[in-house]
């Protein structure tokens, strides 16, 4: 017996806006069961092949003192990505630290900042 999804969002915590479709996965923060807490980033997403999984990057300054200089670094991680935002290559997305969901999945989208435009 399936379970029937809400149809209203529930408050996450965070200002951030509602997703406008509706889900069934438990693992969503605004119609599932997942809380989220602790960092939050900003990055785009490089990968999204795996299913309600995709990989999101951002850059980072660390300086090396040997020429006392910056150099970029980038630091990617694999984020659970629900049906209800379904962010999709080269989206700029928010995401937020959560209990761990697989073995290598500790962040979830809530918000696509900007999409990729279209190119024909």
């Amino acid at each position: 017996m399936k379970k029937k999804t809400q149809s209203k969002a529930k408050n996450i915590g965070v200002a951030v806006k509602q997703p406008e479709k509706a889900s069934d996965d438990r693992s969503d923060p605004f119609y599932g069961h997942l809380k989220v807490r602790g960092n939050t980033f900003i990055g785009t997403v490089v990968k999204a092949g795996s299913h309600k999984t995709c990989t999101v990057q951002w850059e980072r300054l660390v300086i090396v003192p040997k020429y006392e200089r910056f150099a970029k670094r980038y630091s990617r991680v694999r984020v659970h990505n629900p049906p209800s935002i379904d962010a999709k290559v080269g989206d700029r997305v928010k995401i937020m630290e959560t209990r761990p969901i697989s073995k290598t999945k500790h962040f979830v989208v809530i918000e696509i900042l900007s999409q990729e435009k279209k190119v024909d």
